[in-house]
This record gives C-alpha cells, structure tokens and sequence, in this order.
C-alpha cells in the first residue's frame, strides 16, 4: 500500500507509523531520515541540503522532491511505502501526483491524525527525552520506570524548551496554517480519512487498520 500519514506534532504520528509499517510490511519514508541520511553520505544533494540547514533556510521543494523522489526508486518501496513528514504543501502534493502517475502508481490512502489542541499540549508538555541515549518517554502516555531517569542507559530526562505550553500552542497555529491547504487538497483529490488520535494507542491503530483493511477488500 502507498501511504501518506499527516498529523500535528504530538498527534503521535511517530508510534502510528512504526506500527503501521510494521502491519503493514512497508518502509517507513521519513524527511528528517532521508535528509540525515544524504547528509551523513556527503552526496550532491546531501551537501547542498545541509548547506540549507547551516544557513537557517528551508529546504527549497525541488531539493526535497528529489531525495524524497531518489528514496522511493529503492526496491523495499516496490510494494508500497509510508510517507511521513512529506508532502509539506500543494506544491508537492501535486508534483508526488505526478511522479507516481508516471509508474503507473497512485496513492492508496492519505490518513490525518486530528486530536484536540488541548490534548497536544498536554502530550507534548509531558515529553522526555534522554541526554545521552535520546529515547523518548511521555510521563503520562509512555513513563520511565525511575523518575527522570531513563530505563535504556540510565541517563537523566530532560523536558525540551519548546515543548512549553506556550510554545507549542504556538507551533500548532503555524502547522495549521501550513496545512490547512494540504488538507484540503486531499480530502479533494485523494482517498482520505481523519482518525480521532485523541484515544489511546492502541485504539487509533486499530481504527487505522480498519479502514486499510476496508481498502484492500
């Protein structure tokens, strides 16, 4: 299946995904992997990426199109992917259309992840990460068995400085602004669906697989 999975930061679009695929047998296609990825191998594009990012600019679209575009030509994308963090905008979206036309391919399903702002901010408000391993943990969903202590390594909990309330309200009203039009544009053109990430885990994957396993019947 050919997968894009849309959602807020703290909608818990990192645990769907790893479920997802994991159910699923698709590859997990995330922006930050690839660009880290590009990055770390010293390639033309991993270059001027980070050139970008040195620079505090963004990745200008024909750049993300590219690594995104070279990523999908590997052969574990031949039976489908999952694609998280792209597209960003219509833009993309529309250039994705394209590229998957041209293979005969199209998108099997877009899923956005809607959870109540208040929700979000108390997910994201409650996250720890580890200094030294930097494993995740959320003290209300996902706690460390010792306090401010990590159960892998040991290593003290630190809460991150835009994982404030304020903060993150703020980040909420500029990703609903960017998305909005995305959004939109899929409810349109493509298979699309809104799951309640408000619940728990366990309920919003197997809401998720209910309508996956509606399509392939």
């Amino acid at each position: 299946m050919r997968l894009i999975l849309l959602g807020a930061p703290g909608s818990g679009k990192g645990t769907q995904s790893e479920r997802l695929c994991a159910q699923l047998h698709v590859p997990h296609i995330a922006t930050g992997d690839i660009f880290r990825e590009e990055i770390a191998k010293k390639t033309d594009l991993g270059l001027q990426a980070e050139a970008c990012v040195k620079s505090g600019r963004l990745v200008p679209d024909p750049l993300v199109l590219s690594m995104v575009f070279k990523r999908l030509e590997q052969p574990d994308c031949l039976n489908g992917f999952l694609l998280d963090g792209f597209p960003r905008n219509t833009e993309q979206a529309k250039e994705l259309e394209v590229y998957l036309n041209r293979k005969g391919l199209r998108l099997d399903l877009v899923i956005y992840l809607e959870a109540a702002q208040d929700v979000i901010v108390g997910r994201l408000s409650g996250r720890r990460y580890c200094g030294k391993c930097q494993m995740v943990y959320n003290l209300v969903t996902n706690p460390p068995k010792a306090d401010s202590v990590c159960d892998r390594c040991a290593g003290q909990l630190l809460a991150r400085p835009d994982d404030e309330p304020v903060t993150v309200r703020k980040r909420l009203m500029v990703y609903e602004e960017l998305t909005s039009p995305l959004i939109a544009y899929y409810k349109a053109t493509a298979s699309f669906i809104a799951v309640d990430a408000s619940r728990s885990v366990d309920e919003v994957t197997q809401d998720t697989m209910r309508h996956l396993e509606a399509k392939i019947k």
